[in-house]
């Protein structure tokens, strides 16, 4: 644990930011989250954000960003718009989310005196969305050091993990059966296991089958076999 130090985690109450959650407090000393309203289809997203936050004993904020739904339409935010995976970007790819995202976490971790921030962002599953690349956030986190003088650390400890991996990460807190039963993932507003149709829970299942397999295939001395 970083004694004395405060963190503020982008939360969304998804697998990715949950398991973010649990990986921050056990290293530093006070922890918040930051929700974003953006218009989300589901707003039990929100409530489900909410509801992690309270019962992990985290003070929560919920930001209004409904600017962004009128400025990046995307399958996310609007209805009309399907939810589709292809040749080029899918349509569930909110322009500059993590850019406006992170500044704004930014502004209110420099309010409380917090200078790390967390977000589940991760290029091996990123579905080639641009703002969750490594090099996207060490630019970013050099400028808003620059803009606001102020020594932040942008925390990614998913980048490199593919999506069982993060299922281990949070077994390895003892938060997969919390992670699983309790956080939102699914595009169609379903907790838990989803609706086990939607590009998220396709990824999100078939990295836990993937983990648990490994998991299973354990000796009693923690090696694969």
């Amino acid at each position: 644990m970083l004694k004395d130090e405060k963190a503020v985690v982008v939360f969304s109450g998804g697998q990715d930011s949950t398991t973010c959650l649990f990986w921050a407090k056990e290293r530093f000393a006070e922890v918040q989250t930051v929700t974003f309203d953006y218009g989300q289809r589901h707003k039990l997203e929100i409530e489900c954000a909410a509801q992690i936050a309270k019962e992990q004993g985290v003070k929560q904020t919920v930001l209004d960003m409904s600017l962004l739904n009128q400025l990046a339409p995307n399958a996310l935010t609007r209805s009309d718009i399907e939810i589709a995976e292809g040749e080029g970007m899918p349509t569930t790819f909110v322009e500059g989310r993590n850019l406006l995202f992170l500044s704004f976490a930014a502004v209110l971790a420099k309010g409380i005196g917090a200078k790390h921030l967390i977000t589940g962002v991760c290029e091996t599953d990123f579905s080639g969305y641009p703002d969750c690349r490594d090099s996207f956030i060490k630019s970013l986190n050099v400028t808003l050091n620059l803009a606001m003088d102020y020594p932040f650390v942008i925390h990614t400890p998913l980048m490199w993990l593919d999506k069982s991996e993060t299922w281990e990460l949070a077994d390895q807190m003892n938060a997969l059966e919390y992670v699983r039963d309790h956080t939102l993932t699914c595009y169609n507003g379903i907790k838990g296991d989803g609706c086990g149709e939607c590009p998220a829970c396709k990824l999100r299942k078939a990295g836990l089958d993937k983990y648990l397999q490994r998991r299973n295939r354990m000796t009693e001395g923690g090696r694969l076999v």
